[in-house]
């Protein structure tokens, strides 16, 4: 199990198994922000952030535990998520 935080939302665990779903859909993301494409890198963000929410289990907000993964929320702009990419995206793997 993993614990990844989308800011100004909070927490969900998320089993493992679902580690390269997600990892397809960061490289989508990270495609996007390196093609400077904001359409697609909104579409892409909102794509990552609802797999999440659809795959994980939400954890109670007074639950404080180390994230495994941190990642925006859907408003973040393009430009604020690049800086947070690194040569993995948002997710290492």
């Amino acid at each position: 199990m993993m614990i990844t935080r989308i800011l100004g939302e909070g927490q969900y665990e998320i089993d493992e198994k679902h580690l390269d779903r997600l990892n397809r859909l960061d490289s989508a993301l990270q495609s996007a922000a390196r093609a400077d494409d904001a359409a697609a890198f909104t579409a892409a963000l909102s794509a990552l952030v609802g797999a999440v929410r659809t795959l994980g289990t939400r954890l109670p907000d007074e639950m404080i535990t180390v994230s495994d993964l941190v990642l925006p929320d859907e408003d973040t702009s393009l430009s604020q998520v690049r800086d947070l990419l690194t040569d993995e995206g948002l997710i290492p793997g």
